[in-house]
């Protein structure tokens, strides 16, 4: 069974920093496209940020240069660095493992003063 648990949520001010974890059971991230996605209050879904298998990584316009997606494979985890916040980063975070569409439960991430 493939589980996704997110982490690492919580409140930040802006221009703060927070790392969000995603633990995988089940797959092996290394062996999957990962991906970071968000949603705000009243809004759609959005892609975050994706790691290919290979390494390569693609990340949303709003976020490029501030996030950075990666991942550890000795503890097939993988992360969302996310520097230099900004109100509009907040959202529920979710980590998505495309090949098998599984979602974890998400994490609240707050950018206020």
């Amino acid at each position: 069974q493939v589980q996704l648990v997110e982490s690492g949520g919580g409140l930040v001010q802006p221009g703060g920093s927070l790392r969000l974890s995603c633990a995988a059971s089940g797959i092996i991230v290394s062996f999957n496209a990962m991906t970071w996605y968000r949603q705000a209050p009243g809004k759609q879904r959005e892609l975050v940020a994706t790691i290919y298998s290979g390494g390569t990584t693609t990340y949303a316009s709003s976020v490029k240069g501030r996030f950075t997606i990666s991942r550890d494979n000795a503890k097939n985890t993988v992360y969302l660095q996310m520097n230099s916040l900004i109100p509009d980063d907040t959202a529920v975070y979710y980590c998505r493992n495309v090949p098998y569409d599984v979602w974890g439960q998400g994490t609240q991430v707050t950018v206020s003063s």
